[in-house]
Order: structure tokens, then sequence, then C-alpha cells
């Protein structure tokens, strides 16, 4: 099937000139599905994978529709920060030949330059607390909205914000064009669809990894070997830019600065960081001052962050739902990239679920050699306790190496599911 160039939409001289900037010349998958229906005023449900082109697939049609000066005609809300301030950007840039101005609205920074931003604004992109605050303050009005966008919708409802969604949704114009967005579609977002939607028209492109320039891989390791193994990869591949998943803030917070005493260019981002840090941490791994972040599954979803070479589940996910988001960082725009799962005993659950996904071809690697390197936790008060015996099984001497893994899972069986 022949993609369709963007030049062939008929859009308008500076919408063509902004988008232009950005090298774009054919929609992917889910902009051509969901434009031409946006265009027609419908409501409509996009469905696609991290990294697919969902901002452009809403924010093309969008722009057009908008009237710069006639104050906010779209509300945007994201989960995030993060994707709040990234989706305010695409559309400041597909906007800025037409003077459209968007705004973002999120929580952890001062309200007032928000509230002076807002009056300026054609469209707001925000996260649902602090568009709340803004409601019960009055300092936003929504007389004049058009169109409603919930953007990473099943991220959105899954931390928690369905009553606060359903609130702002209760204060925008019911005679009004509403688009979700989602990377699936489960119960709870199908029942905000049936709840407030109008007769929307379903768009959905496969969410899949893409296995000529993926290559997966798992190592199995001792609990006592992961931390070790991370940095020895990490030291194997200076050069590449990577982001090493863990399941807690807590984890991600030690795993960080570990690497850091390790001599990693590393930095750390998960929902606890205050915001301006979380920022910096994004902008330090796209200008490549750092070449490693060390992220909860916050990083996963929507952020726009390009270049990834490698992906590791330092903690394994607990879906193939998961894994496929987390490992869709990379291997994009025609570039290879690996994703690497460390994976020990207590990890065979999540494991066996994420394979329960026939498509996924994740393979044995052979554990190399590699030095066992100090891993410290914080104890309590701040102090350090030295090498942590819970974590990494009572004491192997630093500097010792491994015999190589038999490569059997427990039981004699392997995990691996390409098959022949």
């Amino acid at each position: 099937m022949t993609q369709i160039k963007i030049e062939e939409l008929g859009l308008r001289p500076e919408l063509q000139r902004a988008i232009g900037e950005l090298e774009y010349t054919e929609l992917t998958p889910i902009q051509e599905k969901c434009i031409p229906e946006i265009r027609q005023g419908k409501d409509v449900v996009g469905q696609s994978s991290t990294g697919s082109g969902k901002t452009v697939a809403f924010g093309l049609p969008i722009i057009e529709k908008i009237v710069h000066g006639n104050g906010v005609q779209t509300l945007v809300l994201t989960p995030t920060r993060e994707l709040c301030v990234q989706v305010t950007d695409a559309l400041n840039h597909l906007g800025k030949y037409m003077h459209i101005k968007a705004a973002s609205v999120y929580g952890g920074a001062g309200i007032e330059p928000q509230i002076q931003a807002i009056k300026k604004a054609d469209i707001v992109v925000g996260t649902p607390g602090r568009i709340i605050d803004h409601i019960r303050r009055r300092t936003i009005s929504f007389v004049n909205v058009k169109i409603l966008v919930l953007d990473e919708a099943d991220r959105m409802l899954d931390m928690g914000f369905i009553r606060d969604v359903e609130f702002i949704i209760g204060n925008v114009p019911r005679h009004r064009q509403t688009l979700l967005f989602s990377a699936t579609i489960p119960q709870e977002v199908h029942r905000v669809i049936e709840r407030y939607l109008k007769s929307p028209v379903f768009m959905k492109t496969e969410i899949h990894v893409a296995k000529h320039l993926l290559r997966q891989v798992y190592y199995e390791v001792q609990p006592e070997e992961k931390f070790s193994l991370l940095v020895h990869l990490l030291k194997e591949r200076p050069d590449g830019m990577s982001i090493i998943f863990c399941s807690t803030r807590r984890e991600a917070d030690v795993v960080g600065r570990n690497l850091l005493k390790q001599g990693i260019r590393c930095m750390t981002i998960h929902g606890g960081i205050a915001q301006n840090k979380r920022l910096a941490s994004i902008d330090a791994l796209k200008s490549s001052r750092i070449n490693a972040l060390v992220a909860t599954d916050v990083a996963a979803r929507g952020l726009d962050i390009r270049n990834v070479t490698h992906i590791y589940n330092y903690d394994v996910p607990k879906t193939s739902e998961e894994y496929v988001h987390r490992v869709g960082r990379t291997a994009r725009a025609g570039m290879e990239g690996d994703a690497v799962t460390l994976l020990t005993r207590n990890d065979h659950d999540n494991f066996r679920s994420v394979l329960r996904n026939r498509s996924l071809e994740i393979e044995k690697a052979e554990k190399p050699k590699f030095e066992i390197v100090r891993f410290v936790r914080e104890g309590r008060f701040g102090r350090d306790d030295g090498y942590d015996r819970r974590q990494h099984g009572g004491g192997r001497p630093r500097g010792m190496f491994h015999r190589k893994s038999s490569g059997r899972f427990p039981g004699g069986s392997r995990f691996s599911r390409r098959r022949r």
C-alpha cells in the first residue's frame, strides 16, 4: 500500500511550511487514517503504539480549524507533565506561521505564568490535576472549546485520573468534537468512549516491534550478578543511547546512583522527581550530554526520545503490552536497536506473561564474563551500608568472574519464541 504524501493533503501554505521544517514527507499509518476523519468533524478513537505520530495526527487538522485570537478553542489532556510539554512544543511548531499559540498547564510549576499564558492561548495542553486547579480558580474558560483531545487515555486512566477526566469533560461544551488516542483500549477506556464520544470512528494500527530492526535477547542471571552485568553491557557499548527500565521509583534511584559511581553518564526519571529535573534529564539524553536514562514506565509512553539504541529491562515488565511499549523506544525510523532483558529467578512469572505474545522473538543470549562491581543501597538514615547482601546474595568477592550459564530455565526448558 502506497503511503500518502503530506503535500497531497492540500494544507495551507503556512502549515505546509511548518511541517516541511520537520522533514516529514509521508504520513504514518495512524495519521493517514485519522486526519481525513478529524477534518470531517467526526469523533475519532485512534489506537497505535508509541512513536507512531499521534500528535501530528490530531495536531494538523486541529490547527487548520483554529482562528487565532478567539480564546481557548482546543483542550488536550495528557497523563504526564513531560508529554504535556512535548505536545505543546509540537503544536507550537506546527502553528507558528499561523500564529497559533499552545500553552502548557501542569503541576509542579508556578501557576501565575500559566494564567498569563492561558490568556494568549488558542490551545491548552494540560494534566488533569492542574486543569482542575484552573477551573476552580476560574482562570480558564472553555466557552469557545470546539475540540477535546484525550491523549494516551489508557495511561491517564491507569494513573487514577478517571474522576478528574470526567469532571473536566463536564466543564467542556457538549457540542464539541472529541478525539481519543491510546495505545491500548482496556475496559475503562471503552466506558469513557461509550459515555463521552458520539458515534466515534475507530482507527487502529498494529502495535508491534520491528523484528527486522530490533534484536531481542535475555540473559539469565543470579540476583547478585544483575547490576554488574548491566554495567558491563553499558560500558561495552559506550556510544549508544540507552534507557534502563526499573519497576519502582526506589529501584530507579538506587540503580541510577550506582551507575554514576561506575562512571556511567546517566540521569534518573520517574514521577517522584521534580518537574524541572525530569525535563532536564530528557533534554540531557536528547542532546547526548548523558548516554543512559534510568526510568520507570513513565518514560515508556508518549515521550519523544529519538535515536535510542538500547533498551534494558533491568526489571521485567508484567505484561507483553508493557514490554512492547518499553522496547518501542528503539528501532524506530529505520534504525536498528537492541532490547535486553535481565532475567533473575524472581522474574519468571512476569517473563512467562510477556511471552504469551507469540509474535515476540526473544532469544537467550550467552552470558559473557564480567567483573562483579560494588552495589550500594542507602540505609534508612541515608548512610552507606556497603555491599548489599540482600540484593547480592551474600557475597561473592569483587573482581570474581562467573562461569557461563547453562542456558536453561528451571525444569530444563528454554525461553525462546523463534519458530523454525
